[in-house]
């Protein structure tokens, strides 16, 4: 690390993650307030029921994705919603990597 490392700007570790990303970029451009089942998120990006879960626990974690388990009929239903924290931090960390990518250029 150099020192001009230290003047980039700090990406949100539990949104850098890639999958993290993926999930909170597909939920942001839900509605406030709109929420999407769990197996249809799975299907959108491409991963597995378990890889899924795993990283929407840590979004929840952080309080940055809302889950609700609720039933269809018989058929038990996950449903994930971005909160307004998971909507600031996303804003945040999409600002941040701006300012890095501006300033990868150096000096013109």
């Amino acid at each position: 690390m150099t020192a001009g490392d230290m003047a980039l700007p700090d990406l949100d570790p539990v949104i850098h993650a890639q999958a993290r990303l993926r999930v909170v970029a597909a939920l942001n451009v839900l509605g406030d307030g709109d929420e999407m089942a769990f197996a249809s998120m799975k299907e959108l990006l491409g991963m597995t029921a378990g890889n899924l879960s795993v990283h929407l626990t840590k979004l929840e974690d952080a309080g940055y994705v809302r889950i609700t388990k609720t039933h269809k009929g018989r058929t038990p239903v996950t449903y994930v919603a971005i909160t307004k924290r998971g909507r600031l931090a996303f804003e945040d960390y999409t600002k941040a990597i701006r300012a890095l990518l501006d300033n990868a250029g150096g000096t013109q």
